[in-house]
């Protein structure tokens, strides 16, 4: 099993809405006692154990629109079919905080996803989406700021559930995770 976190490397684009990915797996290392960090094909991965199940953690390091290079590259190294991977990711189309789990789909209009669907050759893997609003700049402006500070502790919170939301995934299933966070 590996789960992706999108996001953007380097301290520019730390706590970025289109890093909310990233910050998902954090938390989740977090709760498992677990360190992110081992450099692995333009990306920094970790391993937790969760029950009996070893599951790889990853953040691509290649920028999102770049994303699956690095995805099929770490899915080949560490023999992950396309079926064991999950993604998390930010969505503009969703308000703030909401969050999203469905067992497939498509892109969406995210690019980060595009290239993972692209590269990996399906769109047959779950997907848990964190709003991240909208307003009217720019998309590329405004998934590169920063949340404002009353928009704080709702991420804070969406990023504590989809970490919790990956734990019931990877015990009880999607449709457990779906029934319990969308």
């Amino acid at each position: 099993m590996l789960i992706v976190g999108l996001g953007n490397p380097g301290r520019r684009y730390a706590r970025t809405r289109h890093n909310v990915g990233f910050d998902v797996l954090d938390a989740f290392a977090r709760n498992h006692h677990t360190r992110i960090g081992r450099r692995m094909a333009r990306a920094v991965v970790g391993r937790a154990l969760v029950g009996d199940q070893e599951v790889f953690l990853a953040k691509p390091h290649t920028f999102m629109n770049l994303s699956g290079e690095a995805v099929r590259e770490i899915c080949r190294r560490l023999g992950v079919n396309a079926n064991e991977i999950t993604v998390v990711y930010d969505d503009l189309d969703l308000p703030v905080g909401k969050m999203r789990i469905r067992p497939k789909g498509s892109a969406g209009g995210h690019k980060g996803m595009a290239s993972i669907i692209g590269y990996v050759g399906t769109n047959e893997f779950p997907r848990v989406r964190i709003g991240i609003g909208r307003d009217d700049r720019e998309a590329v402006e405004y998934v590169l700021s920063r949340f404002r500070r009353d928009e704080l502790p709702i991420i804070r919170e969406a990023v504590a559930r989809a970490a919790e939301a990956l734990d019931l995934m990877l015990r009880e299933g999607v449709e457990a995770a779906m029934n319990m966070f969308n």
